[in-house]
């Protein structure tokens, strides 16, 4: 029975040893293939560069709008936005300390080009979180079609201008991808629940919430 098991775990280890090769080799391939791909760099650069000013633009013009309108619907949204672009923020934080993975550009891969001079650690993205949590908070709010399509776009081209650009790996743009979305769709639930418990109070008046 313990030869048994021994053999399992082998193979186990194995096969898990494997999966990872092969997905780093794919991994590696792609970024290549994305990065290669010179015709899009000026568009890429200027995708990534406007991540950090619609990601805490949109909460911001939104709050100001609310107060000038006395909206409080719209100031509820903009905190909820916030707060998913936050708790992304800090959750994609955490894991690049945990996970500690260099950027591309430091690696011993050959044909690599870094069209942006980045430092710091490469996995999950976090332009790619932000982007992504913003983008997904604001079609859970507003599901329109003219509102998911731009934003959809908006951020899948965040995170493709990632890989262009040479600075981040596609599994940290697929993971940064979904941490920006989890954190948003956890946190409208949390903000739906909340809410609810109170639904007769307002944030415009400062009403107590006590």
């Amino acid at each position: 029975m313990c030869k048994f098991t021994t053999i399992i775990l082998l193979l186990g280890t194995f096969s898990i040893f494997s999966v990872h090769v092969s997905a780093q080799n794919a991994d590696i391939d792609l970024l290549r293939s994305i990065n290669s791909n010179t015709a899009t760099i000026g568009y890429s650069k200027f995708i990534s560069n406007t991540t950090t000013e619609v990601a805490f633009g949109v909460p911001v013009i939104m709050g100001v709008a609310a107060l000038i309108e006395k909206d409080d619907d719209l100031l509820k949204n903009a905190i909820y936005i916030g707060v998913s672009i936050g708790v992304g923020g800090v959750i994609t934080q955490a894991m690049k300390y945990s996970f500690n993975r260099p950027r591309p550009i430091t690696q011993s891969y050959p044909n690599f080009i870094a069209y942006e001079g980045e430092t710091g650690l490469s996995f999950p993205s976090g332009h790619t979180s932000l982007a992504f949590s913003t983008a997904t908070a604001l079609c859970l709010k507003y599901p329109k079609w003219y509102v998911i399509v731009p934003s959809a776009l908006w951020a899948g081209s965040v995170g493709y201008s990632r890989l262009n650009l040479g600075v981040h790996y596609p599994s940290d743009v697929l993971v940064g991808a979904l941490v920006g979305a989890g954190s948003a769709f956890v946190t409208y639930k949390i903000n739906n629940w909340f809410w609810k418990k109170n639904e007769k109070k307002k944030l415009i008046g400062l009403q107590s919430y006590l």
